[in-house]
């Protein structure tokens, strides 16, 4: 993958593949392409074993010939070489036939009658088997490409390609090499290639091995010195294991190593903390029940429709409760050991053997999402502690912006002069514009005399960075007519929003990708797909899958992080911390993502309106960690590829029933599990079909691979495969992006060639790739819901997986939330409309999921994420009733006896108890828990009202209303009113409420006074139900005065309007007012007379 490639855009539908460069570059060059050996019998490549060395049938003659044709010659023909007639002998991993028993030197016992087997080798070997000359696949040759390749043979050297210093370079053994060529008859040629450090040669058979390196004396000697070495940690484990076994500690004798040790571990809560927690929450239960029991069975005739609304409100918010309460009933916290992962897996003089990570990082807008925040997060992730050739950083540009373009070509310059300085100094943040804003003292365990020179040079050149990309914004806010020209006078291809073709730009890959001092940087790419009217783009999520699949066709890391534009990392070293988790040989192989708590930066002192979610990231996602893993939350989060390509977690006994993931089996009506329906033999084909898509012991889906046509055509063994109409099925028709997915341990094929990379990268990234595939249904980001992460990790769940809660004591990522109750309010709005829209959906957690691998404590928490926008219904009436008791003079209990008000004191002091043990095993503060409650009546009495109502119309009716709009720069004039309006109607419910509280706090007291000193004892209970309310929007109202944002005469005067209208239509309706046909008439015990 060459960075000097330039921007590659292109339609695969259209078959057109352009490449636009950079000014200065030098035009096309000649692409050098890779002639492999033919086959002289079937015409086809000979290919390689599974070393990775080119095959070779006769090993007297060199002969080419293909191994189907050599296994096709010794079990049907004449078993000879057409060239030489030699006859061919058994060659490693090949069949026995009939004559083979006359040979030896052959020990492949493991092999010889595995005709259907095949080990993780093999599956390195087909996928690399599977790109050999079909890379195009009809689309046209790589000629045109202006990719320059320098292919370097893969010649195996005898010490397994180290270079020692004991053994000349002269005497290193090689496998004979070949010159390809169209002629019938071929001769080993010796060919020379400069860039090898040591030149190849032929192997001469009749001479002695030992000329080459094989049996000679300093082989002899390496191999004595590496068998005394052995012998010794032998004994030393012999004595040591002695002393262990007298101490019974003999099956933890791994674990001595400190390079073999666990890489983390669970830190229960105490128990001091914890058991007194549930103690208090049984008994809420049980005090719960006792107060229904009252409140059902003691109605309030004289406001009876009053008791019936609080009562239904109250059931409510009691099944919330359990489903919010019972998944934090086993909290966890988790510790990392980042030197035992530098021990094992970064030992001294060896590459680092780490896992490649692909860093994934969206943006839409660039008006709304500035650019130099973008900017910001691609330099904390260029930065970041971790071997470079391991990292890839791919940014979705989805609004197909110039303007993303540009900024992120000047981000790759100045990239090369900020990560140097950031590895030098070690510095945190690696974000520049939050690491120069830092109110602390800099010179902190700051030691080389130079750090503050470097540190005001560095400062100097970011803001001649931020200068540079303030000029492209401010030179962008006004669109030519002609759309926009790049450098060399060609039109962008992105002009058009809504239809232009996939565009592809390495800014930094294997060569130009150095810093100042000489250093390799870690890759940059942009990406932005297809996009053509007509066709469904499922937004984020389908942006997401299109990263998944191009990243898998470039770079093929086992690992995703996907971070949005304003998530920078705040803590270099968090990479290093997810690996923890998913290197870790004991619970690794589980593990579909790791998730970090989202922190974030410019938030008010008081957090007025919980912007933090500290009691969701603090409290709720640490009792998740303790079931089967916490919920994605959409960023800052580490994926295994494999998971989210639909697999299930591996198991070593699979149970039978888990063949379906849609109804329970208590469910019998409709149900596709009802089992009695169904034969034996039906469940028997159905289970054998599932096996294919299922992926056991950490093992890559089996797959044979004969012949290559065109794509894929496979051929089935006996247990389970994947054919070629099931990969089409669920990945789509790309060999390449197929190939990548059987390597469980990613990279990619060594036969690829940059430029047909890039073409097959603009091929999976076009608008209609994913047609009548598994994307978004059962493989990557699932669609169906704007919180498309909801249902993403609710899908892996399902599979058996469990993910991990990472919270390191440097928060690993940081990024923005919004400041004024507006915007924050109309984000409430966007997750709870997600959540209607699931709730509505077939992966409703109430019914989809059954007989998987989802927990019944996991369900209860997506269950509770996607029903929590309905407890705005009640919510509204419960906060509507002190009013209405208020006006009318009644109330919703009847008068309380002794018993009753025992009840409901102790349901009251459960409920503060509670929230006390809660803060108490968490650390959260008092004050993060109250503003938490403030905002949950808040936003339910206003963003949840309205995602219902919307969900509703959008589900069942078909009208797409959208009330979100994003406020992170100026709206235009045009659309100022319109965008108004709309971000003003949230808050006319609580504006309402309030102003009709206050109405019936000041009708109470005045109603008091004039009645006397009686009527005062009753008042009491219904100003404290008022005065709960008010207090809850407190932080409400102290945002509609505040003076960062003044409330719109609009909703004062709706307000007012509403209010008015109910208190008149109550005082004239009055409904507990007894009717009578005529007059009341009392004698007032006056002698009228």
């Amino acid at each position: 993958m060459e960075a000097s490639a330039g921007l590659v855009a292109g339609s695969h539908n259209r078959n057109e593949l352009v490449v636009i460069r950079r000014e200065g570059e030098s035009g096309p060059k000649p692409l050098h392409q890779l002639s492999g050996q033919i086959c002289q019998i079937c015409g086809d490549d000979v290919g390689l074993t599974a070393d990775g060395e080119l095959f070779v049938a006769c090993n007297e003659c060199a002969f080419p010939v293909c191994r189907t044709c050599y296994e096709y010659e010794r079990q049907e023909g004449n078993q000879v070489c057409p060239q030489c007639k030699t006859r061919f002998k058994r060659l490693k991993g090949c069949a026995r036939v009939a004559g083979d028993e006359e040979e030896d030197g052959i020990d492949d016992l493991e092999n010889e009658f595995n005709f259907a087997g095949r080990t993780r080798e093999d599956m390195q070997y087909m996928a690399e088997a599977m790109l050999q000359g079909h890379m195009s696949y009809g689309r046209g040759g790589d000629v045109d490409m202006p990719q320059v390749v320098h292919v370097t043979p893969q010649v195996p050297l005898l010490t397994n390609g180290e270079m020692v210093d004991d053994i000349p370079p002269e005497q290193h053994a090689l496998v004979p090499s070949f010159m390809g060529g169209g002629g019938k008859r071929i001769h080993p040629l010796p060919f020379a290639d400069p860039s090898l450090p040591v030149q190849p040669r032929s192997m001469d058979p009749s001479k002695d091995l030992a000329a080459y390196g094989y049996g000679s004396v300093a082989w002899k000697e390496r191999m004595e010195n590496w068998k005394q070495k052995q012998e010794k940690m032998h004994m030393r484990n012999d004595n040591d294991g002695k002393d262990w076994d007298n101490e019974g500690n003999g099956p933890d004798l791994p674990l001595m190593d400190e390079a073999r040790q666990p890489l983390s571990r669970k830190l229960p809560v105490p128990s001091s903390q914890i058991n007194p927690y549930r103690m208090i929450i049984i008994i809420r239960l049980v005090v719960l029940g006792f107060f229904f029991h009252y409140r059902i069975m003691n109605p309030t005739p004289d406001a009876y429709p009053l008791w019936l609304i609080s009562v239904i409100c109250e059931i409510w918010f009691a099944i919330s409760w359990i489903l919010d309460q019972f998944p934090k009933w086993t909290p966890i916290e988790r510790e990392t050991y980042l030197d035992r992962l530098s021990l094992r897996y970064e030992k001294e003089g060896r590459p680092s053997q780490l896992a490649e990570l692909d860093i994934y990082v969206s943006t839409v807008d660039p008006m709304k999402e500035p650019p130099l925040v973008t900017a910001n997060t691609v330099l904390s992730i260029l930065a970041v502690d971790y071997p470079v050739e391991k990292v890839s950083c791919y940014v979705s540009d989805d609004g197909a912006a110039m303007l993303t373009f540009e900024a992120l070509s000047e981000t790759s310059e100045f990239a090369k002069k900020w990560v140097p300085f950031c590895k030098k100094f070690n510095i945190e943040p690696r974000a520049p514009e939050w690491y120069f804003q830092q109110k602390i003292d800099y010179l902190i365990d700051k030691v080389l005399p130079s750090f503050v020179k470097e540190r005001r040079a560095m400062k100097r050149e970011y803001e001649e960075f931020k200068v540079r990309i303030n000029a492209l914004v401010a030179k962008a806010q006004k669109v030519p007519e002609e759309g926009w020209t790049m450098q060399d006078g060609t039109p962008w291809p992105g002009n058009n929003v809504r239809d232009h073709p996939g565009m592809i730009q390495v800014f930094l890959g294997q060569s130009g990708g150095h810093d100042m001092e000489g250093n390799e940087l870690p890759r940059l790419v942009y990406v932005s797909r297809e996009k053509r009217p007509g066709f469904n783009h499922h937004k984020k999520a389908g942006a997401m899958n299109a990263l998944v699949r191009v990243s898998a066709v470039l770079t093929n890391a086992p690992y995703l992080l996907n971070l949005d534009c304003d998530h920078y990392i705040n803590n270099s070293k968090a990479l290093r911390e997810a690996m923890c988790f998913m290197m870790d040989p004991l619970v690794g192989k589980n593990v579909c993502y790791v998730q970090f708590p989202q922190r974030f930066d410019g938030i008010d002192r008081h957090d007025r309106y919980a912007n933090r979610n500290i009691v969701f990231f603090d409290i709720n996602m640490k009792g998740l960690d303790g079931i089967q893993g916490p919920i994605y939350v959409g960023t800052g989060c580490v994926f295994r590829r494999q998971a989210l390509y639909g697999y299930d977690a591996p198991k070593s006994k699979k149970p039978p029933t888990r063949t379906c993931n849609c109804w329970p089996k208590w469910c019998c009506c409709g149900c596709c599990c009802s089992g009695r329906r169904k034969k034996k033999s039906t469940k028997a084909k159905q289970e054998k079909k599932k096996k294919g898509f299922r992926k056991g012991d950490n093992q890559p889906p089996a797959f044979t691979l004969e012949r290559i046509e065109e794509g894929i055509e496979g051929i089935e063994n006996e247990k389970s495969i994947l054919s070629e109409q099931k990969l089409e099925k669920k990945f789509g028709q790309s060999p390449v992006f197929v190939a990548s997915t059987l390597l469980e341990n990613g990279g990619t094929p060594k036969g690829a060639t940059p430029a047909s990379l890039l073409k097959e990268a603009i091929h999976v990234i076009s608008c209609g790739y994913e047609d009548k595939t598994d994307w978004g249904k059962e493989v990557g980001w699932i669609y169906g819901s704007v919180t498309e992460d909801i249902l993403t990790g609710f899908k892996m769940h399902c599979h058996g997986w469990r993910s991990i809660y990472c919270i390191p004591d440097r928060p690993a990522f940081k990024g923005s939330a919004p400041l004024n109750l507006s915007d924050r309010l109309h984000q409430v709005l966007r997750w709870a409309l997600g959540s209607v829209e699931i709730f509505l959906s077939r992966h409703c957690p109430l019914w989809y999921g059954y007989r998987g691998g989802l927990k019944w404590l996991e369900r209860f928490s997506y269950i509770n994420a996607t029903v929590y926008p309905w407890t705005s219904i009640p919510l509204l009436a419960y906060c509507t009733l002190p009013a209405v008791c208020l006006l009318t003079g009644k109330f919703i209990t009847p008068e309380l006896s002794n018993v009753a008000s025992l009840w409901f004191l102790s349901l009251f002091i459960c409920i503060f108890a509670t929230s006390i043990l809660e803060m108490r095993w968490s650390g959260i503060g008092i004050d993060d828990w109250w503003r938490n409650e403030q905002f949950w009546v808040i936003g339910g009495v206003s963003s949840h009202l309205f995602a219902v109502f919307q969900g509703l119309l959008k589900v069942l009716a078909g009208i797409d209303t959208n009330f979100t709009v994003t406020t992170k720069a100026g709206d235009d004039e045009k659309f100022s009113e319109l965008y108004t309006f709309k971000w003003t109607t949230l808050l006319i419910p609580p504006t309402t409420l309030l102003i009709v509280n206050i109405i019936g706090v000041v009708a109470g007291v005045s109603n008091a006074i004039n009645n006397g000193y009686e009527s005062w004892g009753p008042l009491f209970g219904k100003l404290f139900f008022s005065f709960w309310v008010i207090v809850h929007l407190y932080p409400f109202l102290k945002g509609l005065v505040g003076r960062q944002n003044r409330t719109p005469t609009i909703i004062i005067v709706w307000s007012i309007l509403l209010a008015s209208i109910f208190s008149l239509l109550w005082v004239r309706i009055d409904p507990f007012l007894a009717k009578s046909d005529g007059p009341l008439l009392e004698e007032c015990g006056l002698d009228c007379n």
